[in-house]
This record gives structure tokens, sequence and C-alpha cells, in this order.
């Protein structure tokens, strides 16, 4: 869409959205429970719907951050992705998904997984393109960008830091690490 024809603000509620899927054997892994690739491609679906429905555009998946499988999801649940836009900067957008799975027989609702997806919109030739503003429509949708604020800073920060790190291993006079470790040389 031109950026002459997008609002200048979309609320978080019209990009909200929930995808959900009965859990197959075939989704299932070796060890009998539902595969984490499964989960991610699902993640990353929902997560591209809410950002294209928000920028009005295409959008690819840039970074994915706090994917920790919490618990377990079993054949035969139906799973929830819950997705919605918790900040957006000139081309990009954060969508924070809340993963629930649920056995239908019990009743059961247990959350298996948070995670934040980065997206950015494009263009129709494959360029970042600018997104709406987003309307914070309630406290929480407030606490969400701010909480998303501050994540990018910290994630700025532990690059930059974990960069510095690498930059100054010395392997040769770092080898004494290794000594309580599960490894063996065998050079």
């Amino acid at each position: 869409m031109p950026d002459s024809l997008k609002p200048e603000f979309r609320p978080v509620s019209y990009s909200r959205v929930t995808l959900t899927e009965l859990m197959i054997p075939s989704y299932a892994n070796f060890g009998g429970k539902i595969h984490g690739g499964i989960l991610l491609s699902l993640m990353d679906k929902v997560a591209y719907a809410a950002a294209s429905k928000h920028a009005g555009n295409y959008c690819v998946t840039v970074s994915v951050d706090g994917v920790n499988f919490l618990q377990p999801v079993e054949v035969g649940e139906l799973v929830s992705l819950l997705a919605s836009v918790n900040y957006v900067g000139r081309t990009s957008l954060l969508v924070g998904i809340k993963v629930i799975a649920e056995d239908v027989r019990t009743g059961t609702v247990k959350h298996t997984n948070t995670c934040y997806f980065t997206m950015v919109a494009k263009d129709d030739d494959g360029r970042p393109t600018t997104v709406p503003g987003l309307t914070l429509e309630t406290p929480e949708d407030s606490r969400r960008f701010l909480e998303s604020i501050k994540r990018r800073e910290f994630r700025e920060r532990h690059k930059a830091e974990f960069d510095n790190a690498l930059s100054a291993l010395a392997v040769h006079q770092d080898m004494h690490l290794l000594q309580q470790e599960r490894c063996q040389i065998a050079y």
C-alpha cells in the first residue's frame, strides 16, 4: 500500500490475531510431543499476520527473541497463538506472541511460551517501508510498548558486550576455562 494511502496510526486492537490449530500425530517428534519446529512455524505465521495487517504491507521476520518452551504440547491439544503488535519503529514492528495449549477433553489450559518477533515491512520493490504508528488503547498496551523499548535497549547493550567479549577472547590464554567443562581436547 502506498504510504500516502496508509493511516497515520492504527490501534493495537486492529491487528490482534489469534491462530488456533489442532495438534495432529504428524506434528509429533520422536518423543511423542509436538515438534518445536512446528510451533515455530505457527508463531512465524501469526507474527506475519499481525505485522502485515498493521503495516498494510508484506512483512518479513528479522529476529525472534524469547522462544523458551515452558511445557510440552501433546498430540490432540488445541494450540492457540495470540499475537499483538506491541511496538512500531519507522519500518519495524515487534509482535508479542502468547502460546497456549488446551486439552479439550479435560479443559486444562497451559501457557507453553511467550516470544517476540521483530518484523520489517516491505514495499512492492522489496525495500523497507514506513508503517503506521501505534495507538495505545489500554494501560496494558502502554506497558507492552515500554517493555519493547527496554527489550530493544537491553538487546543492543547485550550484543555490544558480547561482541566485545568475543573480540577479547584469547584462546591460548583462556584454555584454563575448559578445565571445568565437559569437553576433551584432541589436538
